[in-house]
């Protein structure tokens, strides 16, 4: 069955994609205007280093560092996640979500397939060009820890902000209007996590640690990356280790959307 899913997955993919590319233009279009969007963000980070020079003990190559993985994760998750970032509207408020009920197929399964956001490779790209020019900058001489380290931070990151994603689709069927708050743990999410966790205060990398691991699936494992020491003092075994707490995240994240959301669903009656 979880075959058969998988395939039935791919092929919801497969008729997105090939939908979206009936009009092409608009997609070059949306594409370079993520492109552009980014850009100004990493245009920011250039002139706060240009203006300040270093940021504490860390160069613009190193937190460019944490801008590209971060940002190419985010573009990843926010492209198979559109199902559930855009749950409330599309389907709670409209009385949509009926269907997906009667379909025999899971409730996560036809969300997940909803659509694949291919605006987003906009920012994917400009996220990998900063994050190649990091890599060039620094010189580094990666070694095979290393580059596993940098594909666990990928695929962690992209773990973790997709559990953002259920936990907002969650929330929606409580409050389809106020769910601003949970932008400030997506979008806000990525502007923080585009920084070193360390240049904080304490009380902010604690929230964003052991409440909501941000820092577990961005901070850690690219210091790993880097290959340099933590200036909070982790060892190379944390860092290696707590990533895990993405997919757990996602895990939780899921099982609240199904065991708790989906029960609380009141149907509009249309």
């Amino acid at each position: 069955m979880r075959g058969h899913g998988l395939g039935l997955y791919w092929r919801l993919i497969l008729a997105s994609m090939t939908s979206q590319m009936q009009y092409k233009a608009s997609f070059i279009l949306s594409s370079l205007g993520q492109f552009a969007a980014t850009a100004v963000e990493i245009a920011g980070v250039w002139a706060l280093f240009s203006r300040f020079g270093n940021l504490e003990h860390w160069n613009i190559a190193e937190v460019c560092m944490f801008y590209g993985l971060v940002n190419v994760s985010f573009a990843i998750s926010d492209a198979i996640g559109t199902g559930f970032d855009q749950f409330g509207a599309l389907y709670v408020k409209t009385g949509h979500f009926d269907r997906l009920l009667l379909r025999p197929r899971s409730i996560f399964l036809q969300l997940i397939g909803h659509e694949f956001a291919l605006r987003r490779v906009g920012r994917f790209s400009q996220g990998l060009a900063v994050l190649a020019w990091s890599i060039v900058t620094l010189e580094i001489d990666f070694t095979a820890y290393q580059v596993f380290m940098m594909l666990v931070t990928i695929v962690t990151s992209v773990c973790f902000f997709l559990g953002l994603f259920i936990l907002q689709a969650t929330l929606s069927f409580w409050s389809v209007e106020t769910l601003e708050i949970m932008n400030t743990l997506t979008y806000g999410g990525v502007e923080c996590a585009q920084y070193p966790m360390a240049i904080y205060e304490g009380w902010f990398r604690r929230i964003f640690t052991f409440v909501i691991p941000l820092a577990c699936i961005s901070y850690f494992p690219v210091i790993a990356v880097l290959g340099i020491d933590d200036p909070l003092g982790s060892s190379r075994l944390f860092q290696t280790l707590v990533p895990l707490s993405g997919p757990l995240f996602l895990g939780i994240s899921i099982v609240l959307f199904q065991r708790v959301g989906v029960r609380h669903y009141t149907s509009t009656g249309s």
